[in-house]
């Protein structure tokens, strides 16, 4: 007999027995891409930041100030519905993906019209084709986010692993290029609008699913409601996130807002792309499990724990070896970041801890609480940016880490509440990372002491860096987390063979 064809595909996710083995290694292969994708992309910002200057970045990161804000609305949260539906048909799915097209299409148009205003607000000419070129990347978008979300549901972290990985590849090959050949800002721009149809074209590959024509009437309108208050709690998000940079470039201008950006990106890239890497393997997982309290609560807290062990030695090194960090990364003329880069580095222990919680808020369909808990705590981190604008980037960055680390116990508190977690759960999920983390900084800071100054600043990084983990690694292991990994290599060799 034959395969079903697409329109009677049946697009239930994986049951439960295999749930485990597939999270298992989804989140290897995760993981995995993650070290090569975080290595590629430290490369990249080594060439460019030798190729180009701080008003370069600062043009690109003007310009992300609108076509950031525009980039909430671009999959309108229908993906995340998606993934998150205990079930979907090929009609609701098809429905969703014109959808999607449309409001791809039309971000695109919008951000031609709203150029001359950017122009205006920040007194920049050179932004209008900017804005107008990077807006082409959101008719990809639109195309990608349904096939994207069924290779979610399916747990298919390989391919998309492999659709990332090429998508980074690319773009970062072609923006290198690009500024070598002096096009400068451009080579950024065109970064931005290659990745997304590399990874269009490869969800299209890896998915063979075709859309029908759009349907009425085919149950679509409480996904579009959920996508509607996730896209609402995104653009709460964003305005917490991105008050920084639209006041930095108004008020100080691009050189300013470069440097800043720089900072920034080194701070919290690490985490950022942990968490983002992770996120769709938790949340396909989660959601799959998300009536059974029980083990819902014993799968966040394990994720939750496992990702502070990764994250927290990066958040150690961070401000530890700033000097070295930025002399090795971006180069002696970008040392006015240091001081900005060693502010903003608390922030990103700040989101280790609160972006997985919402993991535990989406996949139980909680939604609503998401969208109050963002629109209580933008607020703080606003007046935090605000506080310190006058201060320049280091005031900036020292307002917004002050206001996220008061934010993260309300985070918590909010997120967690009729879960069945406690504090005592999220206490023990966290302990162990923590203390671990104590003499690690021990000897971090014995390090840099030391060694600062007396050996050049590679050889102080690979040397601070290498104990800090050694250390680390070596206090989670006497803390009994030896067999909480082994567990997990097992379960990775189980589920291995049980595809062969």
């Amino acid at each position: 007999m034959g395969e079903p064809s697409p329109r009677d595909r049946n697009f239930a996710r994986p049951a439960l027995d295999e749930l485990k083995r597939k999270s298992v290694r989804g989140g290897a292969v995760a993981v995995g891409a993650q070290v090569a994708k975080l290595a590629l992309q430290i490369g990249t910002v080594m060439v460019l930041a030798r190729l180009l200057s701080p008003d370069d970045f600062g043009l690109t990161g003007m310009a992300a100030t609108l076509t950031g804000f525009l980039g909430l609305f671009r999959d309108g949260g229908l993906g995340t519905a998606t993934v998150q539906r205990h079930t979907v048909t090929h009609e609701q799915l098809s429905t969703l993906f014109w959808i999607n097209v449309a409001i791809g299409a039309g971000l695109a148009a919008l951000t031609i019209a709203l150029a001359p205003a950017l122009v205006r607000f920040y007194g920049e000419p050179r932004l209008f084709w900017i804005v107008i070129i990077s807006g082409v990347a959101f008719v990809f978008n639109g195309l990608l986010t349904q096939h994207g979300a069924l290779m979610s549901r399916e747990m298919r972290f390989a391919t998309q692993a492999q659709i990332d990985l090429t998508s980074l590849a690319i773009s970062s090959a072609v923006g290198v290029v690009m500024a070598f050949l002096g096009w400068r800002y451009w080579s950024l721009v065109a970064m931005g609008v290659v990745g997304p149809i590399v990874s269009a074209a490869g969800v299209w590959v890896a998915v063979p699913w075709v859309p029908g024509p759009p349907r009425r009437n085919c149950g679509v309108l409480s996904m579009l409601h959920f996508g509607g208050l996730a896209t609402l709690n995104g653009f709460l998000v964003f305005l917490a996130w991105n008050t920084d940079n639209i006041l930095l470039g108004r008020f100080w201008g691009p050189h300013a807002l470069g440097l800043y950006g720089r900072a920034y990106q080194l701070a919290t890239l690490p985490v950022e792309q942990w968490t983002g890497t992770l996120s769709g393997v938790a949340l396909s997982g989660l959601s799959a499990i998300q009536h059974d309290a029980d083990r819902l609560s014993r799968s966040f807290l394990r994720a939750y724990s496992l990702l502070l062990s990764v994250t927290l030695p990066i958040a150690i090194t961070c401000p530890l070896f700033a000097e070295e960090i930025i002399h090795v990364l971006l180069g002696p003329k970008w040392l006015e970041v240091v001081p900005i880069f060693r502010l903003l580095a608390p922030t990103s222990l700040v989101f280790a801890m609160a972006n997985p919680l919402s993991w535990l808020v989406m996949s139980t369909g909680r939604v609503g609480r998401a969208v109050s808990i963002a629109a209580a705590t933008t607020p703080v981190v606003i007046i935090g940016i605000v506080l310190g604008l006058s201060h320049g980037p280091t005031g900036v960055a020292l307002g917004y880490s002050a206001a996220m680390l008061l934010i993260i116990i309300p985070i918590a508190a909010w997120s967690k509440q009729g879960t069945g977690i406690t504090w005592s759960d999220l206490w023990k999920g966290a302990k162990i990372p923590f203390l671990a983390g104590v003499p690690a900084i021990a000897v971090g800071l014995t390090a840099k002491l030391t060694l600062g100054g007396a050996l050049p600043p590679i050889a102080v990084l690979a040397l601070g860096v290498g104990l800090v983990f050694a250390v680390y690694a070596g206090a989670l292991i006497a803390m009994g987390q030896k067999k909480v990994y082994l567990d997990l290599l097992i379960d990775l060799f189980r589920g291995r063979r049980a595809k062969q």
